[in-house]
């Protein structure tokens, strides 16, 4: 029997959004009405940890119990929005370690947004303690830990959603059907990947005590423990040490979306230059340019990015293109356009969905991306639809997985000089032991391997 136990302005809300991921062929009112309340937990709960829960809180009848995180004021920060903004009213549970959050508190789902060093360790034991999950991109620090998180998933069987949402994302979705399903491109030879936001850290902040309310040892975690500079919750990943760098962070959204697009499985070999080149005067030890080549049977997929200067293309800073024999496909997270060879202007356009009018509290939240939140909603429901039918999510670990490990493949393949070619079947790159040892880095002690 379905709960229909809402107010009316949620009814209207719920029924709006219902229609909206209908007509998109996502899922609908089975969904929104589930037969029961779910369980929610939040590893991580920073800004897009605490950004995704709340979208979650939207569209489906949950209650988020409990909340974990190293740091008092992001605990008490997320702990009075989720407060505000659940059905219940009440203040979810606060935990600092998540293994005593897992152990104390059952839950049916566990959203990850924790830094991407904590991913596999997170993931993995939200898992063994019977819980669903939406994770975070990228899916783990090291290809090893992608391995293990697929592997967990399998045998626990749990589903697994990762954030990699423009494959819930309306304006892209309508793309793939309209251009890339329709034939519209011809046989596609080149694609390109890119990115020019300055969003690596630029600066040399000094050692600092540690404030209180931060366990920075526990923050820290299986990575080397770094002299203090101030809380990174927004920087960690201009460092190697806890992220991917860039290409970990926008690339892995990218090279998902065309691997999506067009049905793209492994890269068959990757390789990738770079380096820090202009901003050496940040303690930030990620390239500041760098660019991947992914190679596929018929064509390579590059990606390029650097943290400085112009983009070559001012309205797509953050874009892909596909090339094909019929024309150009541009798309962002912003818009989408085809344009035919030879063309001046595009025959096909499509825009991000806002919905502003439906969530009139997204004007409000700090942080918010707000040509985002709709995707996030729909990927969050997609997910949901995969739990109750047993069916495979959109962005299901595997997926997440294939699309991370080959961008920490091209950080590896910077780092040692070598074009890399990964064999999932037996998890090793081919020939090269340099490259294998970067696999699975050392954990700092105590902590261990999954």
């Amino acid at each position: 029997m379905h709960n229909f136990n809402i107010n009316r302005r949620r009814f209207l809300k719920s029924s709006s959004a219902m229609l909206a991921v209908s007509a998109l062929g996502l899922p609908g009112l089975d969904i929104i009405f589930p037969s029961q309340s779910r369980k929610v937990g939040l590893i991580g709960s920073g800004w897009y940890g605490t950004s995704d829960v709340l979208r979650l809180i939207q569209v489906a009848d949950v209650e988020v119990t409990a909340i974990c995180d190293v740091d008092q004021q992001q605990l008490e920060k997320a702990g009075a929005l989720i407060q505000q903004r659940q059905k219940s009213g009440k203040k979810p549970r606060f935990f600092k370690d998540y293994r005593k959050m897992l152990a104390n508190e059952a839950f049916d789902l566990v959203l990850i947004g924790s830094p991407d060093h904590w991913h596999a360790l997170h993931a993995i034991e939200a898992m063994k303690a019977g819980a669903n999950l939406y994770l975070q991109k990228p899916i783990s620090h090291d290809v090893a830990e992608g391995e293990a998180i697929v592997a967990a998933a399998q045998q626990y069987k749990r589903t697994v959603q990762i954030g990699t949402q423009r494959r819930s994302t309306p304006h892209l979705i309508d793309a793939k059907k309209k251009v890339v399903d329709a034939g519209l491109l011809g046989e596609i030879g080149h694609i390109e990947l890119c990115c020019y936001y300055h969003m690596r850290m630029n600066a040399q902040p000094p050692v600092q005590d540690i404030p209180a309310g931060f366990d920075y040892d526990m923050w820290t975690g299986p990575a080397p423990l770094l002299p203090f500079r101030g809380k990174m919750h927004r920087s960690w990943r201009s460092f190697q040490e806890y992220g991917n760098g860039i290409v970990g962070d926008m690339c892995v959204h990218m090279l998902d979306t065309v691997r999506w697009l067009l049905d793209l499985g492994w890269p068959q070999r990757i390789h990738s230059t770079g380096g820090i080149y202009v901003q050496n005067d940040s303690i930030a030890n990620i390239p500041d340019t760098q660019t991947a080549t992914f190679e596929y049977e018929n064509f390579n997929c590059i990606w390029k990015h650097r943290t400085w200067g112009t983009p070559p293309d001012p309205e797509y800073p953050w874009a892909f293109f596909i090339y094909g024999e019929k024309g150009v496909l541009k798309g962002s997270v912003h818009k989408c356009e085809f344009y035919p060879t030879g063309a001046n202007e595009p025959t096909y356009y499509s825009d991000a969905l806002y919905e502003r009018e439906l969530y009139p509290e997204d004007l409000k939240e700090e942080g918010i991306e707000l040509h985002v939140a709709a995707a996030t909603r729909r990927h969050l429901l997609n997910l949901l639809e995969a739990i109750d039918k047993g069916t495979k999510p959109v962005a299901d670990v595997m997926n997440g997985h294939i699309s991370t490990a080959s961008c920490i493949l091209a950080n590896m393949a910077l780092e040692t000089g070598d074009i890399l070619e990964y064999d999932p079947a037996r998890q090793k790159v081919v020939k090269n032991r340099a490259a294998n040892k970067l696999l699975s880095p050392d954990y700092r002690n105590p902590w261990k391997r999954p």
